[in-house]
Formats: C-alpha cells, structure tokens, sequence
C-alpha cells in the first residue's frame, strides 16, 4: 500500500494525472480539491499543464481544442483556467499555466544565451528541470500553502511524459510534500452490466512504469463505486481503500466538490501531506448556491447562435463554455433554470432553420468568433432579435453583427460590413485596429491581439450602467477581458449615433475605442453588445451584471 506520510513544513503539491480516457474531469477534479483545500483555510494555487507545443492557447481551433479563456494578463490558456478562476472565485495569473511549447521556447532561449555553459542541452534533464523551476516559481509567485497541478492529457501519451517525470523527481526530493491523485474511468457497457476496473488497473500500471504510484484515485464512472470494486482496486492498484474516492456522473459539475467533502477528501490530502487544517471546511455560500442550481420557478429558453458547435457527428458545447456558464450563473441568481439551445449561424443564413423559428426564445446571444462562416446568419439573428423586441446580447463579434445590421438597416449603409471579411466593403463600419496592420503584414498572429483586461467608463443612464450600478466618472471604471483584432470604425460613430444606436461604453484613454453599443430600454427590452467577454468575469458567486440583466429581460419576455 502507499507508504504513510509524516509532517514536513515545505511547500505543498498535489499532482493530478487522467488515466484510461480524456474528458473524464481532471480540471473539475483539479478545480473541486482547490476549491475544498481553501474551505479549509488554506493559500491554493492551480495550474493546468498543456502538453502541446502551442506556446498559448490562442491558434488552437475551438472545435478541436474546445475555448480559450483569457486571463487578466492577457494570457489566452485552455478552458480548465476558467473552471479553476471559477470555483476559487479569484483571477488567476500566468505563472499558472503552461505548455510544453512554453518550457522548450525558455530553454531554447537560455542555449542561445549561453546559459547552459556550452553543454549539449537534452529533454532530460533540461526541459525536465525547467519544468520544476516553473512550478516552483509560481508556486513562489502565489504565496500559496499548497499547489493543485494537472497534468493534461492520459496516462502514456508520450506528449506529456516529461511532466510526469517532472513531478516524479519533485517527490524522490521531498516525497512528504508531494501528492498524487490519478483520475481514471471505468466503463460500464450496457451489452455487460458490469462495472470493469481493468481498463483502470491498466492505467495505474503505465503510471508506475514512470516511477510514479498514484496516492489517491478518483473512481469516475456513470454509477457510484460498490465495495467489492473499491476492494478490487486497493488491491490491484496499490492505493489505500479509504483513498479510493467514488466519482459517478453528476447533475451539475458545482456538486463534485461537496461530494468529494462527504467522502472527507480534503481531510485525506492534508493527513497525507502532514498538514494541519487551519479551519472546518466553510462552504456555505457554494452549498447555497448548488441549491439554486437543483431549484427554480421557471425557466428561460436562451438561443446561443455560433458556429463552433459541430465536430463530425457530434456537438461541441466546449467552445463557449465560460458564456453557458455566465447564463446559469445570473439565471439561477434570478430563481429561474435556462434552457440552452445551439442554433447553427450556417443553418440560419442557407435557410435550414427559418429566422422565424428564433422567435421562441426568451433571448439570444452571438457570442464571439472569427472568420466568415455564418456571419450573415448572425446578422440575420442581430436583425430579427432588434425587430421583434427579443432580448439579444452581442459579446464581441456578437456587437460586431450588431453594428454591421443596424448600419445596413437604420443607418442607410447597405452592404456595411467588417474588412475582415470583405476588405472592399463600401461601408467599413467595423475595421482593424491600426497597431494591428502591421503585425498581420508580417504574420505576427501568436498572443498579438488585443488581449487581456482594459478599464471602460460607462454612459451614465444607459442600459450599461444600470446593470453595473455604476456612474461613469474617472475613478470609477469597470474593467473586462478583451480578445480582438478589429473594432467599431470611429468615422462611422457620428452616423449610427444619429440613427439611434447608444455606444455607452468607451475607452478612458483612447475614447475612439467603443466598448459597449446599445440600443436605449425606450427603444428595446435589452440590444447589447460588447467589444470585451464578460463570460470570462462571471462566477457562480458572483453572476456577471450585463448577463444577469440579460436574464431579467428574458425573463420578462417569458412573463
């Protein structure tokens, strides 16, 4: 069995590796111990570990990689960071993220720079030991008591075997400071009906074959984990019984971590790092909201109309997670439940679905994107929304659509549209941002857009600054995370102000820069848009303002 652990007064790690499957939830397993470890009163860090050699998240495809969430630095990171940002209710910084593109690019550096004092530079141990540094830079960097640390991808893919070696020689040095927990499934076929932990006892086996023995095991499955298995397991796998934690498919993933403190797993991880708890578990806010997510009066229908939804056969909800979430967040705040519905933008704008069919939703995002798929079905959605009095909400190309329909249709400028997609448009009502021009001519695409937070002083009156409750004075901005490369042309301002359109929200220090565009509550129950992502403010305990605003009008549609 693993060996007991005796006190040690060092820094904390707590790795998590995925065995058998991907996609079984190391990130809510990562995100739920973060989450139970500091309900106990301790200082947490989470860092998530992308073996590609992307540098950053942000060239990945959506439909592949599934979204990138910015953070405050401007930092695009996988989706996990977001999970993380989520159940901590904090930010999160970029010395918690990192990929293998990352690691390699910093050692190539330092060969160049001679660092290395001209020896032959290998993966180990060189690439192996500035993945330590980092992690132990961040750790430093967070001031945290413990570092919660997810290895992505599963067990034997070769991609991330230098981080798993990493971890490895982390614990042969302070092997009471460091944790691991494996993360595995076990299938249950229906032609079987039978619970199989082969493929998890395979799992463990690659794992030990890295010099690595998991300490603790998350047993995820559809059905809970019966006690002859968990017998099974502790057995096969080497793994105490009491630290094997039963994992079943769950109606909300903000149930996981008060499922993991019912089987006293944060109890668990700090016996086993010979930590005392500072406090008994407080996790009475994220009990009060789990409530709110199992009740409700009501619901509200919520049409999401994208284009990253589909992969082959399947649908891929990933690619806008932090906005399905910024919609549960305000809707449970507001006592009711969403239904979500994925409209296809390509199926509106070839005629597939009738715009027509939009008029049974209580309300209707365009969340962000790039390319010229489906915009003119967006722009059909933006149109048919504005004119039936249908709450819509625009998030970045979202308020692009927004501004192109109503200067094709209020303003007078037909065939208005953005030079991303047709560079002779005679109407450039939304263009690229000049600093971006020349990064674009020498194809300088990587982390190079307007990335990150940025203050936004609000129109006092307008829909904007009711839903924030703020006045828009110097000392008093908001601030959000942006990710684009073009803009709302300022030439075109002065023309779509005229026929109607409100920009309540600018820029402090460039004000050319419009934020937000609206349409006033005399006019429309709620026609907004926004250059910047509010989904990636959002936490469950703490709704974003703009979304729960949102919601109430839907709500009132609904009524």
């Amino acid at each position: 069995m693993a060996a007991k652990r005796g006190p040690r007064n060092g820094h904390k790690y707590i790795f998590v590796v995925g065995g058998v499957m991907s996609g079984v939830g190391k990130g809510i397993t990562t995100a739920s111990i973060g989450k139970i470890l500091a309900a106990r009163g301790l200082s947490v860090n989470l860092v998530k570990i992308d073996p590609y050699l992307n540098v950053d998240a942000g060239t990945m495809n959506p439909t592949e990689h599934g979204e990138v969430f910015v953070l405050d630095s401007g930092l695009e990171t996988d989706q996990d960071m977001g999970n993380y940002e989520r159940f901590l209710n904090r930010d999160l910084g970029p010395e918690d993220y990192m990929t293998s593109g990352m690691v390699y690019r910093e050692v190539i550096e330092k060969e160049r720079n001679l660092e290395y004092g001209g020896k032959c530079v290998e993966a180990v141990p060189h690439v192996r030991d500035a993945i330590v540094e980092r992690l132990q830079r961040g750790a430093k960097m967070a001031k945290s008591d413990v570092s919660v640390v997810e290895i992505g991808g599963t067990i034997g893919d070769f991609s991330n075997a230098l981080f798993i070696d990493a971890a490895r020689v982390m614990h042969l040095a302070h092997p009471q400071d460091v944790l691991f927990v494996m993360v595995s499934y076990l299938p249950v076929p229906s032609t079987i009906g039978e619970m199989k932990t082969k493929p998890t006892q395979n799992a463990m086996r690659a794992l030990n074959s890295y010099g690595v023995q998991a300490d603790i095991l998350i047993a995820r499955s559809t059905h809970p984990l019966d006690k002859k298995r968990k017998e099974k397991l502790a057995i096969s796998c080497n793994v105490q019984s009491d630290h094997i934690i039963s994992a079943p498919d769950v109606d909300s993933i903000y149930d996981v971590p008060l499922n993991f403190e019912r089987d006293k797993l944060s109890e668990t991880l700090l016996a086993a790092l010979g930590k005392k708890p500072k406090q008994n578990p407080d996790l009475s806010e994220w009990k009060k909201f789990v409530e709110k997510t199992h009740n409700g009066n009501g619901t509200v229908k919520i049409g999401i109309v994208g284009k990253y939804f589909d992969t082959g056969d399947f649908v891929l909800s990933d690619a806008y997670i932090s906005v399905i979430e910024a919609v549960k967040y305000s809707a449970y705040a507001e006592g009711v439940k969403p239904e979500i519905a994925w409209i296809n933008a390509k199926e509106l704008q070839d005629g597939r679905m009738p715009v027509e069919a939009l008029n049974e939703y209580d309300g209707i995002i365009v969340p962000g994107g790039f390319g010229e798929t489906g915009i003119e079905g967006k722009i059909m959605a933006a149109k048919y929304a504005r004119e039936n009095n249908i709450p819509y909400f625009g998030l970045c190309y979202g308020l692009h659509m927004l501004v192109i329909e109503y200067a094709r249709h209020m303003a007078g400028m037909k065939d208005a549209n953005t030079t991303e997609i047709n560079p002779a448009t005679p109407y450039p009502v939304i263009d690229i941002l000049p600093e971006q021009r020349e990064k674009l001519a020498r194809k300088d695409y990587g982390g190079t857009m307007r990335l990150g937070a940025y203050p936004c002083a609000l129109l006092e009156g307008s829909v904007a600054s009711e839903s924030y409750k703020l006045q828009a004075t110097s000392s008093k901005l908001i601030s959000e995370r942006h990710r684009h490369r073009f803009e709302i042309n300022p030439e075109y301002v002065g023309q779509l102000e005229k026929a109607g359109l409100v920009f309540s929200g600018v820029s402090p220090d460039r004000e050319y820069l419009k934020e937000i565009a609206e349409l006033p509550r005399s006019v429309h129950p709620f026609y907004v848009g926004t250059q910047f992502h509010p989904e990636l403010r959002a936490r469950p305990l703490s709704p974003h303002p703009l979304f729960t605003a949102f919601i109430k009008a839907a709500k009132e549609r609904r009524g």
